[in-house]
């Protein structure tokens, strides 16, 4: 699993969520909400440090990752976080690995 987050998104986080630099963001599964990759559940965000880290990347001095425990999830496909201009927001996507 690779994980792909665009500057803009990478921007968005750090504003909507106060981040600094060497902070570190979960994307981490949770029951309920919409336009999740598997039917009743979703995409969650939290600011917290990696313990045991399945994939992660480094943009503009953010970490943004996924547990291990969350990988399930993500089997045979990548997380893309990009900007979405029209919503003012990321648009979380799922291509296959």
């Amino acid at each position: 699993m690779k994980i792909n987050v665009t500057e803009e998104a990478a921007n968005w986080y750090k504003e909507e969520l106060n981040l600094t630099d060497k902070s570190s963001l979960r994307f981490f599964v949770r029951y309920g909400g919409v336009g999740g990759r598997i039917a009743g559940f979703s995409l969650g965000v939290k600011l917290e440090s990696p313990i045991n880290a399945h994939a992660s990347t480094t943009v503009d001095d953010i970490q943004f990752f996924v547990e291990e425990s969350d990988a399930w999830y993500f089997e045979d496909s990548n997380l893309s976080v990009s900007f979405d201009t029209k919503n003012g927001e990321p648009k979380i996507e799922y291509p296959e690995a």
